[in-house]
């Protein structure tokens, strides 16, 4: 399975595991092994961790509270206590353990540690009054990203594939209405 980084964030990278939220929703965390190769592939996260059913439900409901918790602060809204108690107590638990090299840095540690690291990050995140949290602009995307760009205006999740796609929508109507 094929995992896009491009949110900007490991929590909302997680957020995006489940695909076109509001129209035909994909979940790409559906067994244990895809939540360990999400991890794997998550730079910012132990390089080696095993999940189970339990697991892969703690991992869910972590989404889905950083989920809303990233919507109530976007909407100008009051955090909803039961996310709030989920990211809480995520955050609450042991950290991966880090290792310097040559290489840099590897992380290791179980799958509770990269779930704290991910609660820990969604609270700073969250917490900070400059973070400028968008969704992409791209209709059938309901991507969550944390918009650095110069001015704050980047619309798209990622040029890779919502940015050229709606370029090249936009390319074909602009064609389509020149006689």
């Amino acid at each position: 399975m094929h995992f896009a980084f491009v949110s900007g964030h490991p929590a909302l990278d997680l957020v995006a595991t489940v695909e076109s939220r509001r129209d035909r929703p994909r979940d790409l965390l559906a067994t244990p092994a895809d939540l360990e190769q999400w991890v794997m592939a998550c730079d910012e996260l132990p390089d080696r961790v095993t999940a189970d059913s339990p697991a892969l439900t703690r991992t869910h409901q972590l989404r889905e509270a950083v989920h809303q918790l990233a919507l109530d602060r976007m909407q100008g809204r009051s955090y909803e206590p039961a996310g709030l108690d989920v990211l809480n107590n995520a955050a609450a638990g042991p950290l991966p353990a880090l290792h310097l090299s040559d290489a840099g840095i590897r992380r290791t540690g179980d799958l509770a540690s990269a779930l704290t690291h991910i609660a820990r990050g969604a609270i700073t995140l969250l917490a900070d009054p400059d973070t400028c949290l968008k969704e992409c602009g791209r209709p059938s995307c309901t991507r969550l990203y944390l918009d650095r760009s110069r001015g704050t205006r980047r619309t798209w999740c990622g040029m890779q594939a919502c940015g050229n796609r709606v370029k090249a929508a936009a390319y074909r109507a602009r064609k389509h209405a020149t006689p």
